[in-house]
């Protein structure tokens, strides 16, 4: 073998040698990270779960991220209960708080809030009902009010419509449809009268004529947390650094979130990109220019460091104890837990 064939040889064993030195370092860091899956809903208020999982904001803090997608909230809770989800993003409904009061899940950051000034919670009445004299708020007593499940984010709603304009929850006629996409069906087809709903979906059905927009939940009711980030105790008590990680993750992506989505005008550039980001996974099979209109007419408030408000979540324990949904004995500190975030 001549002297330049062993150099050659010797420096593409050098060359191997490397290329399986890095590949056990790749396979190595893939085997350390923390695998997690994070239940959620295909709403443009969960959006952070996106960003923080394509910017590599989880994969940055050793997180290795799978998202399960439901229809509602109060199986995205069940779900962590049952150990088939790490974290979810779950409305805060009377099933998180039962879940809670046994010792499986607390809330332990927030996430979507109303607040004045930006778009939230729509009050909508159908194209027949509206036309019947459906116009306003205080108009929804004695209406067929859509809604997923008793004691559901979407109860709360009517029932703290219904106080503030005088009359009771039991004055509506709730009607529980299980899934937010029975809820809209049930809306276009003129079988409900009204149902709340986030502006990505409200303000499209309105433009196509299939109902009104009569009311924003943030003009009387804004001190409301809608949804809060959960996980189990066991995470909480066996695992706190791993929850920490999380938290950091999805902060970051809430902190993009909200300096774009809110202020759009600001870069066009930058808010193109998020919604290109957010398309992957809402109104995926909708060709992007129709979505994209969507999705930026649905950007909501997110908790900047996701802060809980424990007054409205206080609030809702209450309701949902005064409506016979949840046991009277279960306590705000069965269902949250503020040692990882700020509160207000």
């Amino acid at each position: 073998m001549t002297m330049g064939n062993r150099l050659y040889l010797r420096r593409a064993l050098l060359g191997a040698g490397a290329a399986l030195i890095a590949t056990a370092g790749i396979a190595q860091t893939a085997l350390s990270a923390d695998k997690l899956v994070v239940g959620a809903l295909r709403f443009t208020s969960h959006s952070a779960s996106f960003v923080a999982l394509e910017r590599g904001y989880f994969k940055q803090e050793g997180l290795n991220v799978e998202i399960r997608f439901f229809q509602a909230a109060a199986p995205t809770a069940a779900a962590v209960t049952s150990g088939d989800v790490d974290f979810a993003i779950a409305g805060i409904t009377g099933g998180f708080f039962n879940n809670a009061g046994k010792g499986a899940l607390k809330a332990i950051g927030g996430v979507l809030h109303e607040r004045k000034g930006v778009d939230g919670m729509a009050l909508m009445a159908s194209k027949k009902a509206f036309e019947a004299g459906l116009t306003k708020p205080e108009h929804l007593k004695g209406k067929a009010l859509a809604m997923t499940q008793f004691g559901s984010t979407f109860h709360y709603m009517g029932g703290v419509t219904a106080e503030k304009f005088g009359f009771t929850i039991k004055d509506i006629r709730v009607r529980p449809l299980q899934k937010v996409g029975a809820m809209i069906g049930a809306f276009k087809s003129g079988q409900v009268d009204a149902m709340f709903m986030v502006p990505h979906i409200a303000k499209p059905l309105a433009r196509a004529g299939a109902g009104k927009i009569v009311g924003w939940l943030r003009d009387w009711h804004p001190d409301y947390q809608i949804t809060a980030l959960i996980t189990s105790t066991r995470n909480i008590k066996e695992k706190p650094a791993l929850v920490r990680k999380f938290l950091r993750a999805y902060a970051r992506a809430i902190a993009d979130f909200n300096r774009v989505m809110l202020n759009q005008k600001k870069d066009p550039a930058a808010t193109e990109a998020m919604v290109k980001t957010i398309h992957k996974y809402v109104y995926t099979s909708r060709p992007y220019a129709k979505a994209a209109r969507s999705i930026k007419a649905g950007a909501m408030y997110l908790n900047p460091g996701l802060s809980l408000d424990l007054k409205s979540i206080k609030h809702q324990l209450e309701w949902n104890q005064a409506q016979g949904f949840v046991k009277k004995d279960i306590t705000m500190d069965q269902v949250v837990d503020t040692s990882f975030v700020k509160t207000n």
